[in-house]
């Protein structure tokens, strides 16, 4: 039926029962015998009365809402128009001087609310009857994904009707957890509270539950993680209701609703960092980000765009990238003077005329190649981006006179046992060297695997489980450091605030993940069973890989900061003549191939050695 049918309809409907109400106030008041002179005040008056009750309906927006939808909003806002609705209809009668018996306004109130209250129940429960929904009093699970709910909160409480709203989810709540034990055995929306966190096992058996939705938003990070690990014991799909730190000032609904991700089941708080240090380096500043189209250096340009520079330079050799990043920016923050540039660091030419042009205030440089068995094919190529490229930028921050120059390392250039990450310890030690005698300050954050980053093990994995497996690690026993994009950049800019020069900040990447264990938690995210529905299939380990990643020299030794995630590795002495020279040396070993690359990398490197 269209709408303006439906609320013709309801006007009718709503016509009829406004008089219902007054003269059924006049018949409880009066026992059932009514005094013709009210009778007769009645008639007179009672188009009127009708008019105005409806005209306070329709302005107060009843017949505007989704009554299919209604819930405790709608039955307030019929008590209040309601209430109106009376009080101006007491006010004409008084000036009309058509007096009426002063409990007649009370009961008509009361009437109305019943009345128009409950015409839109019996609509709602009408609805469910012939959409053949089941019991009209109960929401059955016929034929639908059965969902156990974890919170019995407000949150779990609107995840309820939400399901029950939208049918086309196929979905229908069965049972909530609480580890209040004052909730179990009670009921919210019609749903039992069965059970406290460890009963969730026998729960999801006795009820045959498809799906769980973890509805606790104000949960922290490690209770949200421990009940993860009681629900991956069941085989049944996650989904949860996002924390409040990151539903800001959106309500819960089902669109809220995502897919537990592996970075729920690290258990880290969310990283806090000194927003007033930030912004004090970065606002009104032109800060330039190299690779700023990656994953890294995408994310470095969305969080420092909030603190308002005056210029954001992108610089990337990949347009594709640089536009997307460029485009979501310009959407997000219009007033920002944003300029998108392509251009490789390996071009010293380029570099210099685009230094000259915009004079950058703080250079981020995250472009770089990564991926360790690809640089152990193409050496040559690492040392020529990740080496000579950042010597070229590192030069033009020197000559240009940038404040500061943030490095963006990797803990592979700890003890590097492959090419990628001795040209990494390589740029380390050209800031190093180039802090001592440069009035910028030149510094490098190091920390180890991202979540989700271009290339990483997360859509691995995700890819290799939507194709039916074998997800392949290499080894049972690998092991890496994780952190999310988000908080591994926060902390680089927090890093940043804190820069000195000639500094190796090393972020806190939490304990440690088995590569096997990460695999086998994504796959039963997914709803599946390792080794049952989806193979884990060991390849060995490549060409210079580790069976675990260190973030630290051992004679770098470690300092506290005043940020409890970030630490400072003790500066090394590089001889800045010294590094030059090997550096001009290693240029000549790439143009004329003269000579053994890796063996002469473990002398410019002496903590390098090449494994594979």
């Amino acid at each position: 039926m269209k709408t303006k049918a439906k609320i013709f309809l309801w006007i009718l409907v709503d016509i009829v029962l406004i008089n219902l109400a007054v003269y059924g106030a006049y018949w409880l008041r009066f026992d059932g015998i009514i005094e013709s002179r009210y009778l007769q005040h009645y008639r007179e008056s009672f188009v009127i009365i009708t008019v105005i009750k409806l005209a306070v309906f329709y302005y107060a927006g009843i017949y505007k809402s989704l009554w299919r939808y209604a819930s405790i909003r709608e039955l307030v806002l019929i008590a209040m128009s309601s209430f109106v609705a009376n009080a101006v209809m007491l006010t004409y009668v008084f000036m009309a001087q058509k007096f009426m018996p002063r409990g007649i306004y009370i009961i008509a109130f009361m009437l109305d609310m019943a009345f128009i209250g409950g015409s839109r129940l019996l609509y709602r429960i009408f609805r469910r009857y012939i959409k053949g929904q089941g019991n009209i009093f109960a929401f059955t699970a016929n034929g639908k994904k059965r969902v156990l709910i974890i919170g019995a909160g407000d949150a779990g409480a609107t995840i309820i009707r939400e399901l029950r709203n939208h049918s086309e989810l196929n979905s229908v709540p069965v049972a909530i957890i609480d580890d209040n034990r004052n909730k179990v055995k009670r009921r919210i929306n019609g749903v039992p509270v069965m059970g406290t966190r460890e009963h969730i096992q026998k729960v999801v058996e006795r009820k045959a539950v498809d799906e769980i939705i973890i509805a606790i938003p104000s949960a922290s990070k490690k209770e949200i993680s421990a009940m993860i690990e009681e629900c991956k014991k069941t085989h049944c799909k996650l989904k949860i209701v996002p924390g409040v730190y990151e539903l800001i000032n959106e309500s819960v609904t089902i669109n809220t609703i995502r897919d537990v991700q592996i970075e729920d089941l690290l258990g880290r708080e969310p990283v806090k960092v000194n927003l007033e240090e930030i912004s004090s380096y970065l606002t009104d500043k032109v800060v330039l980000v190299t690779g700023g189209g990656g994953s890294i250096g995408s994310e470095l340009c969305r969080q420092i765009a909030g603190f308002k520079p005056a210029k954001l330079l992108i610089l990337d050799i990949y347009e594709n990238n640089a536009y997307d990043i460029q485009n979501e920016l310009l959407k997000k923050y219009p007033e920002l003077e944003l300029h998108a540039i392509i251009a490789s660091i390996r071009d010293k030419t380029r570099l210099d005329k685009i230094f000259n042009q915009y004079r950058p205030h703080i250079v981020f440089h995250a472009a770089a190649h990564k991926h360790v068995p690809l640089m152990e094919n193409n050496p040559t190529e690492a040392l020529k981006n990740n080496v000579f490229g950042t010597l070229n930028v590192v030069e033009c921050a020197h000559q240009y006179k940038a404040k500061k120059f943030v490095l963006i390392s990797s803990d592979k250039a700890v003890n590097p046992t492959n090419i990628m990450g001795a040209t990494k310890r390589v740029a380390e030690m050209i800031v190093q060297a180039y802090s001592r005698r440069s009035k910028t300050e030149y510094v490098a954050v190091r920390f180890g695997n991202v979540l989700g980053s271009n290339g990483s093990v997360i859509p691995l994995f995700k890819k290799q489980i939507i194709e039916g497996g074998p997800v392949t690690v290499t080894h049972p026993e690998i092991i890496r450091y994780f952190m999310t994009i988000p908080e591994a950049v926060q902390l680089v800019i927090q890093a940043g605030a804190m820069a000195k020069g000639g500094e190796i900040f090393v972020l806190d990447m939490g304990e440690p993940v088995k590569i096997a264990d990460l695999a086998r938690d994504l796959i039963r995210l997914s709803g599946l069973e390792p080794d049952l529905d989806i193979e884990i299939k060991f390849t060995g380990l490549r060409p210079g890989e580790k069976m675990y990643e260190e973030l630290l020299m051992a004679e770098e030794g470690l300092t506290d900061t005043k940020h409890k995630k970030i630490f400072i590795g003790k500066p090394i002495f590089i001889d800045f003549k010294i590094l030059h020279r090997q550096l001009e040396r290693l240029q000549g070993i790439i143009v004329n191939e003269d000579e053994d690359l890796n063996a002469f990398m473990e002398t410019l490197v002496p903590t390098y050695t090449r494994v594979g």
